[in-house]
């Protein structure tokens, strides 16, 4: 995949039917989806419970974009090869998962992924500096990571805005997962991210029978983050 910083919408299958899966993976890529997020809860790093190596060795099959995983479970390192395995593109770990994240984010790109670093709200980039070498794309939650449909965080921007100088022309990605809809997706957009994760926002209203609504869904928060027309 080669790396450009043009808007990307990666929408959140934790808000799609969990009981048709396959169909809205391959729904959301014919509307516009440009990667598939994926997210990796455990019950014990966040308060929920949600998929794991074989859940997502299943959606791959339906994937022909991006697979965008972002692990919110703690410990990381014993399960980097069950997601290899799986076959995610993007492996995510959060900065707050374990004592030795260099170790880690050097361990998923030795596996052959991509290595994402996830920083909780309330975290800052002071150690961040020291992890851009071996890091593709940095993710800055803007809700507390556990759960689906939470209100935007306001002072994240001011993060976005000063992760993006410090990356300067490095080839990173800057992701964005939380309360992200088209009022919040001109800010996280103008203070530099370029991957942005919806759920609820992307879902809302539509269905595999109904698809078409995800397309409209998926231009209107692209379209808000570009800065085209009202996008409402």
């Amino acid at each position: 995949m080669s790396f450009d910083r043009s808007i990307k919408i990666a929408p959140s299958i934790l808000s799609a039917d969990f009981a048709n899966f396959g169909q809205e993976i391959r729904a959301i890529e014919a509307e516009g989806a440009d990667w598939v997020h994926v997210d990796v809860m455990d019950g014990h790093f966040v308060p929920n419970l949600t998929f794991g190596p074989p859940a997502v060795k299943a959606f791959r099959r339906h994937v022909t974009t991006f697979m965008d995983v972002h692990l919110m479970i703690s410990p990381v390192e014993p399960y980097i090869g069950a997601y290899a395995d799986a076959g995610a593109d993007m492996l995510t770990a959060h900065i707050e998962a374990g004592p030795h994240i260099h170790r880690t984010l050097q361990a998923i790109r030795g596996a052959g992924m991509k290595a994402g670093l996830a920083l909780n709200p309330g975290t800052g980039l002071d150690a961040v500096a020291h992890l851009l070498d071996l890091t593709d794309m940095v993710l800055v939650m803007t809700v507390n990571p556990g759960f689906g449909g939470q209100t935007f965080i306001r002072s994240q921007v001011d993060k976005i805005r000063r992760l993006r100088q410090m990356i300067g022309d490095r080839p990173i990605h800057i992701q964005v997962d939380g309360g992200v809809d088209t009022t919040t997706a001109p800010l996280v957009a103008q203070a530099g991210a370029d991957v942005l994760v919806a759920g609820s926002a992307v879902f809302r209203g539509g269905s595999v029978d109904a698809a078409a609504i995800y397309g409209e869904n998926i231009r209107a928060i692209r379209a808000a983050a570009m800065g085209i027309g009202s996008a409402a």
